[in-house]
């Protein structure tokens, strides 16, 4: 009986060896580390350019009596810009983000201006203007936004100079003037941060806008002294642009990582 006691006391003992030695032998491994959760809350700033489409839906009337002349055509036309702009957003949850903005455009986006009564044709220049609107986004990713805007809109359109068929400048324009209107758009933007390279803050949108602004009325002029012609040009603009920008997010220093 001895001799049992003696063989599994010997035996538990050589197990309780081998289990300390394994349990020293295993490798210290940490806790798993959060996912990084980005957050879109802030100010930012923006700077840009693009192309844009003009068009302009016009008509000749009576300078006196505001009678048509022509029936209504639209004239069309193209050009670039620049952009800078400023904004805040909030987000809401995972999912969606809502904030206010503020820009600028100036550039050159030209649509024809005719008046095929006298033959002549000129150019209608809207040489700046500026937004003040809202947007909503939803996140495609933690890091790229997609998102729709709307808001309110003014713009400046410079002198248009007549010339004739032939191109030869016939002394007749029409003054520079400002009018308002609204716009709708959307586009997507996201982080910088991709293929490896790191630049907190730093983002990249791209944005179509479409732009109504409402009627104007006006007389044709003598360069010599703005003498008013008998006639006068109806005009509204639509304007379409495509531009891309880079965004300084303010607030945005990296995604937050839970530490351990």
């Amino acid at each position: 009986m001895k001799k049992i006691l003696l063989a599994l006391t010997a035996a538990a003992a050589m197990t309780g060896s081998a289990s300390a030695a394994d349990l020293a032998a295993r490798p210290y491994v940490k806790a798993p580390v959060a996912a990084p959760v980005a957050n879109w809350t802030g100010f930012y700033i923006f700077g840009g350019g693009g192309g844009g489409l003009s068009n302009a839906d016009q008509s000749v009337v009576d300078t006196v009596t505001g009678t048509p002349l022509t029936i209504t055509q639209r004239q069309g036309g193209s050009g670039w810009f620049g952009t800078v702009g400023l904004g805040y957003d909030w987000q809401f949850n995972s999912t969606w983000v809502a904030g206010v903005f503020a820009d600028g455009q100036f550039g050159s986006i030209r649509a024809t201006i005719q008046d095929p009564i006298f033959g002549i044709t000129g150019n209608q220049k809207l040489e700046d203007s500026w937004a003040a609107g809202v947007r909503l986004g939803w996140l495609v990713a933690p890091n790229v936004l997609s998102y729709v805007n709307g808001g309110y809109s003014g713009a400046h359109f410079g002198q248009t100079n007549f010339t004739n068929l032939a191109g030869v400048p016939v002394g007749v324009h029409l003054a520079s003037y400002n009018r308002n209107g609204w716009f709708v758009g959307g586009g997507v933007e996201n982080s910088l941060n991709i293929f490896g390279i790191t630049s907190p803050g730093w983002f990249m949108k791209t944005e179509y806008r479409s732009a109504f602004y409402n009627a104007k009325t006006q007389t044709e002029l003598l360069d010599a002294g703005n003498v008013p012609l008998v006639n006068s040009i109806r005009a509204n603009s639509w304007n379409q642009t495509i531009s891309t920008s880079l965004v300084y997010r303010f607030n945005w220093t990296g995604p937050v990582v839970a530490k351990y």
